[in-house]
């Protein structure tokens, strides 16, 4: 393994959720502005949730037995400091988020669906308050994550072509 880079499953499993959770994102927001395709989408929101949830699992496992390589020399230790903190926030996210969903549609009785008709059981008991809450929950923790994952994208951008360290290197596989 090159130190300087994530290994192979590191990287499917980060641009395989990358998709998901941009996916995702886009999912939830046109759910919020277009009524007409609402069920559709909802179709495909909640098993790609559990997709997300299943994979963020995966991926911390993989990430305490394969750690990440060290961060470029010209990340101070500020900028460092920031990359960690929002990955660890995008990570507890990614298991958050889906959670939250699951317990908010429990809360409201409605089943979660998922590929073939597999359903998963309740993980809280019908309560419309609690719904309510778990929902505004749900949006607000979908925003901060929308606002986390552009924080991410731009500082990824701004090392490639600005500073043009080969940050995105450790996640590409490309050349040195």
């Amino acid at each position: 393994m090159n130190p300087t880079r994530f290994t192979p499953l590191s990287r499917l499993l980060h641009w395989t959720m990358a998709a998901c959770v941009l996916a995702m994102l886009f999912i939830g927001v046109s759910m919020v502005a277009s009524l007409a395709d609402y069920h559709k989408l909802v179709a495909i929101h909640r098993p790609l949730g559990i997709a997300i949830l299943v994979l963020a699992a995966v991926r911390l496992i993989n990430r305490i037995l394969n750690p990440a390589p060290p961060f470029p020399p010209t990340m101070g230790a500020l900028e460092r400091v920031a990359a960690k903190g929002s990955e660890f926030l995008m990570y507890a996210l990614m298991f958050i988020l889906p959670l939250v969903g699951w317990g908010m549609l429990s809360a409201a009785s409605y089943p979660v669906v998922l590929i073939g008709g597999l359903r998963l059981p309740p993980i809280l008991p019908h309560d419309l308050a609690l719904y309510a809450a778990l929902r505004k929950a749900h949006t607000v923790l979908a925003y901060l994550f929308f606002g986390t994952f552009l924080a991410h994208l731009g500082a990824v951008l701004f090392h490639t072509f600005v500073i043009r360290d080969g940050l995105l290197r450790r996640m590409t596989g490309g050349r040195e």
